[in-house]
């Protein structure tokens, strides 16, 4: 696969994949490429980082990788064999509840619910027994050192302590693939390399397949991949 890469022994399985991804919007003069024939593979714990200026098709890749948009043409695809762009919506939804966990910019939490009820929203979407709820909202507070902050609402937390949250929800439902697009896009350079260290850790020790999108080259240290993307294209060429 072209790109940089960090050596890491061993060849991990590929969870997600992309194939001649395009994306237009528009028709006629007013088209535009988001995307022109990306391709890329996404492998269980690795962080694989997209980099690129604004406008270069970044969170047009994210979104057809995590199931929130459909190519143009082209597919994603799944490593159990089915191709996540083109099954039934509701079948889309199901992969996205049960497989995908998503990072926000904008931390994208309920202003009146608590940390601890924002990270537990997956689980009643999941009709999840109270129970267990419970147990895997504390274990994923405690995993992003939140467990002292439970019941404070988005208001009472700085900045980072809001993405913390954000990455707990993310994570509270198991996945196996994790989508951030701009997770630090909002925090001071100190705030978002803990964010960055923490994503990494996590997606090292769960196994995680990580796709992060970020402009700042400070944190393309820590990747395991990095995939550069100019005008809807991967720079250096596809895999």
């Amino acid at each position: 696969m072209s790109g940089q890469e960090r050596p890491t022994g061993g060849h991990p399985v590929v969870v997600l994949a992309a194939r001649g991804l395009h994306r237009t919007f528009g028709t006629g003069p007013t088209q535009v490429y988001a995307l022109s024939g990306v391709d890329l593979d996404v492998p269980g714990g690795r962080l694989t980082v997209v980099r690129g200026p604004s406008g270069s098709g970044k969170t047009t890749l994210l979104n057809l990788l995590g199931g929130l948009d459909r190519p143009t043409s082209g597919q994603v695809l799944l490593d159990d064999g089915r191709v996540l762009s083109e099954l039934p919506e509701r079948e889309v939804l199901a992969v996205r509840r049960e497989r995908i966990g998503y990072v926000f910019q904008s931390f994208g939490l309920v202003p009146v619910l608590s940390a601890e009820e924002n990270v537990e929203v997956p689980l009643r979407l999941r009709q999840v027994p109270a129970g267990e709820r419970s147990a895997r909202v504390a274990e994923a507070l405690a995993m992003v050192g939140l467990d002292r902050h439970a019941r404070q609402r988005p208001y009472e937390l700085s900045g980072g302590q809001q993405q913390r949250v954000g990455i707990a929800r993310a994570l509270v439902g198991r996945p196996d693939i994790l989508i951030a697009d701009e997770p630090t896009g909002q925090l001071d350079s100190d705030t978002a390399a803990t964010i960055m260290d923490l994503l990494v850790d996590l997606t090292h020790a769960r196994g995680i397949a990580s796709v992060v999108s970020t402009h700042d080259p400070v944190l393309m240290g820590r990747a395991d991949q990095v995939v550069e993307l100019h005008d809807g294209r991967r720079a250096g060429g596809n895999a």
